[in-house]
């Protein structure tokens, strides 16, 4: 086997030598060049997209990225699995934003990471695997008026984007999940945890002892109420993403297929009109700042798949949003369409922990310990094996529901999208598990992650300037919602007594100091304004809606208002999951490309 490092240059040589699709880095070679299609973002959804479309071999797609390479001699970060959770912020494959002062969290800017690389976030996210509920479709068909976006209806397309994989390790899976329901020839690779813990038996028993957390076989059922073996974006001992799945094989087998990356889409051009609407075929690109633009005219449609965060940038950028805010950073608006950039949803997390009685965790690894690191990488690069070659997250997920009677939903109402759909999520970490506390230098813990993955907060996303190469604004209003802060006691509250369990006896030592004042509401609160932060899900900020006088796109994804622009990413969902979100964005951008290829 290739060590890491030299697998990396390997397959940029490999791809260079034998690919169909050109691959460019200058923009002034595309001069003159006809594409049916313009997809912009060569991330989660873009080339899941653009190497769907690229299939029909009379089309001509060009996929523009404005990040880098995912290979090359520092793709550790995005290729060992192990590495996911260091793979962002403050490195070259992210695009380093940073939240407005949130005011729920003691007023602290947050870095918001987002993918500036090929595959997008699906290079540098923590790569677990949940298709969430059935609800959470079935509601995104209803509020986006069009049926084939529901539970029954895109499940085909789940099985067609996935191909299951066994273990690193070569475990038995069986009682692990159900076989039934995944799919086993599809380009994205996913598999169960490929190293086993000292924790995960005790997470089990805890599911016998305590019934409010029961076993749930396969959270990927449509119904994900409970504690399961988790699932991640992991084949063999490499992460596993858009860029790998879809863009590498497809460059590799459609010479129709184009790739320009490192160059950045600056704005939507109009064309023309048609049926007394603005046609808006041009793409504007440019390197950076100080680069000249170019432009191309797509044939067909250009395909906005730049995230929660640039597709808005783009849209408003192109004179497509709010007027009067438009207007205020000196753009003049061409489309009205207020909703552009708003409806903003985020999951916000808050990680707990305890001290434990073993010498068997990660936490060497965590607080990157040189023998511990030396040795993992070791047995890494031997043999693509052990603690690296493994996501080092979580073994086992679970989410659950507020009780039927909870005051917090009388109070409030319910934000979920049905009875499946969770209200929260605990995830279990053989180790002392963060991103946002500093991590001790000696002893062992176990961490509980805390998510509120059914939010009732809204933010935005706005200009800071009519520059395209200015970060924009972004508050996600993280708790900024009375019931996100009480559903977040509550899931503490949770998690204090799954650790409370007679199972985690003799291995529970103590709270760690950090939460030792979280044995009351008010005290709880107050940790999590110190410690809480986002989980990195952006969404809805270009949401489909079925009234025309609401959302961004229509239920075709059809920017409103507009020809020519179709929107494919984590913003055109009504709601944000209630999970991790990279399963939902794969699944509906393979539906979406079939919707395209429909419609021409």
């Amino acid at each position: 086997m290739f060590p890491a490092c030299s697998l990396s240059l390997f397959v940029l040589a490999t791809l260079a030598s034998s690919t169909l699709g050109a691959i460019f880095q200058d923009p002034s070679e595309l001069k003159g060049t006809q594409y049916d299609y313009i997809v912009v973002g060569a991330g989660t959804a873009g080339n899941v997209v653009a190497a769907r479309l690229a299939e029909d071999s009379k089309k001509k797609v060009l996929v523009i990225e404005a990040g880098r390479s995912n290979t090359g001699f520092d793709s550790d970060l995005i290729t060992i699995p192990f590495f996911g959770p260091i793979a962002s912020p403050a490195t070259t494959f992210d695009w380093n934003y940073t939240t407005t002062p949130q005011a729920a969290l003691n007023n602290q800017l947050i870095a918001y990471p987002r993918g500036y690389v090929l595959g997008g976030s699906s290079s540098i996210n923590y790569m677990v695997y949940t298709r969430c509920a059935s609800d959470d479709y079935d509601r995104f068909a209803s509020v986006a008026g069009d049926d084939g976006w529901s539970w029954n209806k895109i499940l085909p397309y789940a099985f067609k984007n996935e191909k299951h994989v066994p273990p690193n390790d070569g475990h038995d899976e069986t009682g692990e999940y159900d076989p039934t329901l995944h799919g086993t020839k599809g380009p994205l690779l996913t598999s169960l945890p490929g190293f086993l813990t000292d924790i995960d038996n005790r997470v089990l028993a805890t599911t016998k002892e305590l019934p409010e957390f029961p076993f749930n076989l396969d959270y990927n059922s449509g119904n994900p109420l409970g504690v399961s073996w988790m699932h991640s974006t992991i084949g063999g001992a490499l992460r596993s993403s858009s860029a790998t799945a879809y863009l590498t094989p497809a460059l590799s087998a459609h010479s129709n297929l184009d790739l320009l990356y490192n160059t950045q889409v600056t704005k939507l051009i109009k064309t023309g009109d048609s049926g007394g609407l603005p046609v808006f075929l041009g793409v504007e690109f440019s390197r950076n700042a100080t680069s000249p633009r170019h432009n191309l005219t797509a044939k067909a449609e250009v395909i906005l798949s730049a995230g929660a965060i640039g597709t808005p940038q783009i849209l408003m950028l192109s004179g497509i949003g709010d007027a009067a805010e438009l207007h205020s950073v000196g753009i003049t608006p061409l489309v009205d369409l207020p909703e552009v950039g708003k409806n903003l949803q985020d999951h916000p997390l808050v990680p707990i922990q305890w001290t434990v009685n073993s010498t068997n965790t990660m936490d060497p690894l965590l607080r990157n310990d040189p023998a511990a690191m030396s040795a993992a990488r070791q047995q890494y690069d031997a043999n693509q094996s052990g603690r690296l070659a493994a996501n080092g997250v979580s073994n086992h997920m679970s989410f659950f529901r507020l009780p039927a009677n909870s005051s917090l939903l009388s109070k409030y109402g319910d934000p979920t999208a049905g009875p499946k759909s969770p209200h929260f999520e605990l995830a279990f970490g053989n180790g002392f598990f963060t991103t946002s506390q500093p991590i001790p230098s000696s002893g062992s813990y176990i961490s509980i992650i805390n998510v509120v993955v059914a939010p009732q907060s809204r933010g935005s996303i706005t200009l800071a300037s009519s520059n395209p190469f200015d970060h924009p604004i972004i508050d996600p209003k993280l708790l900024d919602h009375d019931y996100d802060m009480a559903a977040m006691v509550e899931s503490v509250k949770a998690a204090k007594r799954f650790a409370g369990a007679h199972a985690w006896d003799g291995y529970i030592t103590a709270p760690y100091t950090d939460s030792a004042g979280t044995t009351t509401d008010q005290g709880i609160v107050d940790y999590v304004r110190k410690w809480g932060t986002t989980i990195k899900h952006p969404f809805s900020t270009a949401a489909a809606n079925k009234d025309p006088s609401k959302g961004v796109v229509d239920g075709k994804l059809l920017v409103k208002n507009v020809k020519g622009v179709r929107v494919v990413d984590a913003s055109v969902f009504p709601f944000i999951p209630a999970g991790h979100p990279q399963a939902p964005i794969f699944i509906i951008a393979e539906r979406a490309a079939d919707v395209i290829k429909a419609a021409h």
